[in-house]
């Protein structure tokens, strides 16, 4: 189970919006690039403003937007013809990045640690080759929980929302990375695993 599974619904809520922008000229390729690119000053100015971990406000706000970003140039690459090779490559080295970027703050607040932090960042760009490796063996691109993208924002999410309102944290809140290392070993396995089946 995860999220991902919330996404049709998401994408419909949002399709006025991506007829609108696809109406103004503008491509999926642009709003991902765009994304990506706050992506990585969204995480680099929470680094810089610390100490002061009020700035964490910004990951959970903004990550909601870029889910919504992520669904719209989806929507303007399937059903306005702007599909490309281009655009596919995109789609994935630009989520990689940008996951890299939002998660890369917390290494540096209390009481997480910057191992465990790197664990799941490794994992969690390891999940998604998984993932995309489905179509090379002639399955789909597989989106397999339990801790999938939108899986892994809702957890970051929450994380900034608690260091931006109430920090510091207690020490057990740093059981959260090892939970989602675990979690992402697991959805790995079912990437794979499901991947096989779909073709045996």
């Amino acid at each position: 189970m995860s999220l991902y599974t919330l996404k049709p619904q998401f994408q419909a809520s949002l399709r006025p919006v991506a007829r609108s922008l696809a109406g103004f000229g503008i491509t999926a390729n642009q709003i991902t690039i765009a994304t990506s690119l706050v992506s990585i000053a969204a995480g680099a100015f929470v680094a810089m403003m610390l100490p002061d971990p009020r700035w964490f406000l910004i990951i959970p706000a903004w990550m909601f937007v870029r889910m919504a970003l992520n669904a719209i140039d989806g929507i303007m690459a399937r059903e306005y013809g702007r599909e490309s090779r281009l655009g596919t490559y995109l789609n994935e080295l630009s989520d990689a990045v940008s996951d890299a970027a939002l998660y890369l703050p917390f290494a540096l607040l209390s009481p997480f640690s910057p191992l465990w932090v790197g664990i799941v960042i490794v994992l969690a760009l390891l999940s998604e080759y998984a993932g995309a490796l489905g179509p090379m063996i002639g399955a789909s691109r597989r989106f397999d929980g339990p801790m999938g993208k939108s899986d892994r924002a809702f957890v970051f999410g929450v994380l900034g929302f608690w260091a931006g309102l109430a920090a510091p944290l207690p020490e057990w809140a740093a059981l959260a990375l090892p939970a989602m290392a675990f979690a992402l070993v697991l959805t790995i396995l079912n990437r794979v695993w499901n991947g096989l089946r779909e073709v045996d």
